[in-house]
């Protein structure tokens, strides 16, 4: 019987049919969008070799079966333990103690509360008020006020000055924020990252959230060479398999901006190609050699895998 790979996805057009198609080409294999209904909790075994999830950050439902499908020896990308265990701010203290360049950041306390908590009883171990004049001494302006769990750049704010940050800081209600050092960068990269292993920078334009068409080689060697490898630190230490990295650059250093993204943008009018066919290449790639026993799935280090397969 053939290896079955299952699909997960949401509103995405372009790249599941064409991944698809290509992963069905391969014998020994077959791709098709996953089902999934009730899941018991007991000799329950995924139907799925690989499964490849690009939306259960929004439907909590599959990020719950997909624990359950790697523990029962599926290999899932990305792995749910591993991505759901980050935020954006954990990646930032991660990509520091790795020697990778990022904005100085502050995470800062959440304004407002849910109405069971007593911030005169709940709160007690809150420093208050707190030290706005160090805050902002260390992160300087312009910054960036953003969520410390987020993505899709909801709940931004540009900061200028002491009175657009508190203006932005009061209205985040009840998320956790950063406020990160604004880098006034001369050139922005954006890698797309598959397997750990295979990584692609693009030019890409924040501003109007967009890849940019550019020759080969538009950055210098030592430059590529710089990204490529912390790109490669930060996807391996992350765990992911599947992620974006993003990277502004600002006097010949790049600065690390965003990278835990458990479900990158690989439609084709947004990546624009070749770099769609280099992505749907390489996604085929390694779901085939995952199927096929060749890479060992992220959740075999877990201490509860470990445990259950020594039992």
């Amino acid at each position: 019987m053939p290896e079955r790979i299952g699909l997960l996805v949401g509103m995405e057009s372009s790249f599941p049919p064409a991944f698809l198609e290509r992963v069905n080409r391969e014998p020994g294999v077959v791709a098709e969008y996953a089902k999934i209904g009730g899941t018991p909790a007991e000799g329950w075994k995924s139907p799925y070799r690989v499964i490849v999830d690009r939306i259960s950050q929004e439907i909590p439902h599959y990020r719950m079966h997909l624990k359950a499908a790697a523990l029962s020896g599926c290999y899932v990308i990305n792995d749910p333990h591993w991505w759901q265990a980050d935020d954006k701010f954990f990646g930032y203290s991660l990509a520091a103690r790795l020697g990778v360049a990022v904005p100085r950041t502050v995470m800062l306390p959440q304004k407002a509360y849910m109405e069971r908590i007593d911030v005169r009883r709940s709160l007690r171990n809150l420093e208050f008020p707190l030290d706005w004049e160090a805050i902002t001494k260390y992160v300087g302006f312009p910054a960036v006020l953003k969520p410390a769990d987020g993505g899709g750049w909801r709940d931004v704010y540009i900061v200028r000055n002491w009175e657009e940050l508190i203006r932005a800081y009061d209205l985040s209600g009840q998320l956790v924020m950063t406020l990160q050092e604004f880098i006034e960068f001369e050139d922005y990269v954006r890698c797309i990252c598959i397997g750990k292993d295979a990584i692609y920078p693009i030019k890409y334009d924040p501003k109007q959230r967009c890849y940019v068409h550019t020759p080969n080689g538009f950055l210098t060697k030592a430059l590529e060479e710089r990204i490529m490898s912390d790109a490669l630190k930060l996807n391996v230490a992350l765990g992911y398999d599947m992620n974006t990295v993003e990277f502004a650059i600002r006097d010949g250093v790049p600065y690390a901006i965003d990278f835990t993204n458990p479900a990158p943008d690989m439609a084709k009018e947004s990546v624009l190609e070749p770099h769609f066919e280099w992505c749907v290449d390489k996604m085929a790639r390694l779901v085939i050699e995952a199927a096929k026993g060749q890479r060992k799935s992220p959740s075999r280090d877990h201490r509860f895998f470990k445990y259950v397969e020594g039992t």
